[in-house]
């Protein structure tokens, strides 16, 4: 079980005046990352439940959040990365050691016994990374793992996220886009609104459809989830409806899940006419922990008008389009293929401030007297921990990693 891992610094006799559980906040290493993992707002909130807060001098400049606004809230500066490690006893990041495999990394020496790490971790990527975290001695919690419930709505990081990424793969594609989005009436005579399909109705596919419309485009959408058609309609887009029925759609969690290639292949066929008859198309289709769906043929690309736009948001699991690069950008026979990654963290400032709220909430809710109590009866907690003790816990990841199940408490 969690144990506070300041308790051995403790001066003798001083039990009764020990310091606060200290929350630390580095400075993201991700090459390009500019989010931060707690904004100055959610400071007092966690003063009010009994933990100390010291953050990285400088972590959430790039965001739009200077220090003197931390130490305005009550956070304490510290000067490096270090320094954060080597005092915290929670660690709170947005991109940690699996999630971040450029650098992330170094970070691993700095990691201690008892230590609690909370973060995107990435778990279904490297069993030799969720391990290596494991053997450090840390408790990890992925916020990717977060139960897609009513009580956890508060805290669904990964949703918060996916809306960011949802409204600014729009503005993306009307950048590159030698069209306008809205219907005008002009000196020149009217111009026709663009047309926008999306593709994978989840929570990134939602926003997308929302934010054409805002900028006045005509919406169309698609996902083989039979309860994606009246979110779809509730914004005002038009639900694409194909004669093809997929088994067990989705999963307990909500999430789109793997058909078989018969299905995929009469799924293409079928939206080869959609595809081309748009402007934009904006691909969202991801199934968590699994290689994205090709969705999109080099075929299909080729019959796109010249100047039409694909963003696809599934480009780091392999891409909805056959021809995405992650990354890239790609230009075939006139039509443009976003493979952007990290979207999130290019609108920084909200997305930091939506992120702080998500992890403040989930802090909050597993502390109490300034101590974090973790009750593996609880679902929020035992779904999101993957790592304590020196194991891998969740059973979700032991599964995907092809580990063996870990014996029961007691036996």
């Amino acid at each position: 079980m969690f144990q506070q891992c300041r308790a051995a610094r403790v001066p003798r006799g001083a039990e009764r005046t020990r310091a606060k559980v200290i929350v630390g906040v580095p400075k993201e290493s991700y090459p390009g990352e500019r989010r931060v993992a707690l904004v100055p707002v959610v400071i007092p909130n966690l003063t009010k439940a009994g933990l100390e807060v010291i953050v990285e001098s400088g972590a959430g400049a790039q965001a739009g959040y200077p220090d003197a606004a931390y130490v305005e809230k009550g956070a304490k500066i510290v000067p490096d990365r270090a320094a954060v490690f080597g005092t915290a006893d929670i660690i709170l990041q947005v991109l940690c050691y699996g999630s971040n495999d450029v650098t992330g990394k170094a970070d691993l020496p700095l990691y201690r016994k008892g230590q609690a790490l909370i973060g995107f971790l990435r778990p279904f990527g490297s069993a030799e990374i969720v391990q290596q975290i494991a053997q450090s001695g840390v408790t990890a919690f992925s916020v990717e793992l977060m139960p897609r419930t009513t009580r956890a709505q508060s805290m669904d990081a990964l949703s918060s996220m996916a809306t960011i990424c949802g409204y600014k793969a729009v503005l993306l594609a009307a950048e590159h886009s030698p069209r306008v989005f809205p219907m005008m009436t002009t000196a020149a005579g009217t111009i026709t609104p663009a047309r926008v399909f999306v593709i994978g109705a989840g929570v990134a596919g939602l926003q997308a459809i929302s934010t054409a419309r805002r900028l006045g485009a005509v919406a169309s959408a698609y996902d083989m989830r039979p309860a994606a058609k009246e979110q779809v309609q509730s914004l005002g887009g038009r639900f694409v409806e194909l004669p093809l029925e997929a088994q067990n759609a989705q999963d307990a969690r909500g999430y789109g899940t793997v058909q078989d290639e018969n299905f995929y292949a009469r799924q293409r066929e079928l939206l080869t006419k959609v595809v081309a008859e748009s402007d934009v198309v904006i691909t969202a289709a991801v199934i968590p922990g699994k290689k994205s769906p090709v969705l999109i043929t080099a075929d299909m690309v080729k019959g796109m008008a010249p100047g039409s736009v694909i963003v696809d948001l599934a480009s780091e699991r392999g891409g909805n389009c056959e021809l995405t690069r992650m990354g890239e950008i790609v230009h075939v026979q006139g039509v443009t293929i976003l493979g952007s990654i990290n979207l999130a963290g290019s609108v920084p400032y909200h997305a930091s401030q939506m992120y702080a709220r998500n992890l403040m909430t989930y802090l909050t809710y597993m502390t109490k007297e300034g101590k974090l109590q973790l009750n593996m009866q609880d679902e929020i907690i035992r779904e999101t921990m993957v790592t304590n003790g020196g194991e891998v816990v969740n059973a979700r990841v032991r599964e995907f990693l092809k580990l063996p199940a870990l014996a029961p408490a007691g036996s």
